[in-house]
């Protein structure tokens, strides 16, 4: 098939409906009209990229797979829902969206109210910058720091926790695409901060989730769970008497009291503790437990975060989740190969899990992909390009699964390849 003939089949190929595989049976109660996916659709982005790639095999074998029929695939991680690139994250319609392209496996971080209920939401203390909290009045005057409009110099500012108020409150909220205008002098226009990479065309009010209802609803999709712990912005215990300890027990007891098998659950956190906590107090919601590690961002601290990976082997972790840059490097002949942290997390038996393609926005607008390309942007120059360390990563990392931004991306790779992982 022709690029032309490609991109045109990509363009039609959001309305076209393709099969799935059977979902698992689901365990919890209740419908409210959410089923398993039947009819996988990718849309065109898949198709676009593929389009933008440089000549060469990987790209004929991309292309070869076009008027595939695509299935739903563990390797396809859907990041905060899987339809963040478009739609506000944390919500019911991002995991739809998620689900609807492919992921297999979606995720909610796991935050906590005023009155110590866990619902989804990435930081703890993200409200300003993800909902509607600073126009509501009532709720803005509970934020640890109210909306200030900019003024004489000063930029625009507010910081508003889902610990500031409480669920009923919580529920009350309409979740945006993540973003602030530091040069609003009102709250409303403080709102408007959504990156060119993204859209408001889907953020008219997303809706909020408990852990609970995330749990529900990803049940009832046949999928499996990755929920991350997050690490409040603050010294615990909260008010004294909300131990770390209790709110990582607290996770664990909400997929006990909702009948969940823990072998469909890859927990996960940034901070150690909380995967040693469970090690010891919850070893069967352990064995997927995910560590994710950030310790090596620097020069510095790279050489470091490798040798951490044997002490975290040694005390019994099985899954590690480096961000992309952690996992491949450069060649001499500036071709993608993995990194010193890749072949050591090889070495130990690691399953492998990497953070977050579609994540970077234009690949193509000079940035060489920032953050999440740091180790390879001298090969990153098109957006395209995003499938040439997806087949790295698979191909001679290893690794288990992808997280994305936008699910359908990932999918469409593991399709052509064949990977349907069963973890």
């Amino acid at each position: 098939m022709s690029t032309t003939s490609l991109l045109i089949a990509g363009l039609l190929a959001f309305g076209q409906q393709v099969s799935a595989a059977p979902a698992n049976k689901t365990k919890c109660g209740g419908s409210g009209g959410i089923h398993p996916v039947k009819q996988v659709q990718l849309g065109p982005r898949p198709y676009f990229l593929v389009n933008d790639m440089d000549a060469g095999p990987l790209k004929d074998k991309l292309l070869s797979c076009s008027e595939m029929s695509m299935k739903p695939t563990e390797f396809s991680i859907g990041h905060r829902g899987g339809g963040t690139m478009l739609i506000p994250e944390e919500t019911v319609q991002s995991q739809l969206a998620g689900a609807r392209m492919g992921a297999g496996i979606l995720e909610c971080d796991v935050a906590f109210t005023a009155d110590r209920q866990l619902v989804c939401r990435h930081d703890v203390c993200d409200l300003h910058r993800t909902t509607n909290i600073v126009t509501i009045p009532e709720l803005n005057a509970k934020c640890t720091k109210p909306f200030e409009p900019a003024a004489n110099g000063k930029k625009a500012s507010a910081k508003c926790c889902t610990s500031d108020i409480t669920l009923a409150e919580f529920k009350t909220l309409c979740s945006k695409m993540d973003g602030e205008n530091t040069a609003a002098t009102n709250a409303k226009d403080y709102l408007r901060g959504t990156s060119r990479a993204s859209t408001d065309l889907y953020a008219t009010c997303g809706k909020v989730m408990t852990h609970k209802e995330w749990i529900r609803l990803v049940d009832q999709l046949g999928l499996k769970f990755t929920p991350e712990l997050k690490t409040a912005p603050f010294k615990m215990p909260f008010k004294g008497n909300y131990t770390q300890a209790q709110y990582a027990q607290q996770f664990v007891n909400e997929y006990r009291e909702m009948g969940i098998d823990f072998s469909r659950v890859w927990p996960q956190s940034f901070l150690y503790d909380d995967i040693l906590y469970w090690l010891k107090n919850e070893p069967e919601f352990a064995k997927q437990a995910v560590l994710l590690d950030e310790s090596g961002d620097s020069a510095a601290t790279f050489p470091k975060a490798v040798a951490a990976l044997e002490g975290y082997r040694k005390a019994g972790v099985n899954v590690i989740a480096p961000p992309l840059p952690y996992l491949v490097k450069l060649d001499g002949n500036n071709q993608i190969v993995p990194s010193a942290y890749a072949t050591e997390a090889k070495r130990l038996g690691f399953k492998i899990i990497t953070w977050t393609v579609e994540r970077s926005g234009i690949l193509s607008d000079g940035s060489g992909g920032g953050f999440y390309y740091t180790s390879i942007a001298n090969a990153t120059n098109n957006d395209g390009d995003v499938y040439n360390l997806i087949d790295v990563l698979a191909q001679q990392v290893g690794v288990v699964g992808i997280f994305s931004d936008w699910s359908a991306t990932v999918t469409y790779y593991a399709n052509c390849f064949g990977i349907f992982p069963n973890h």
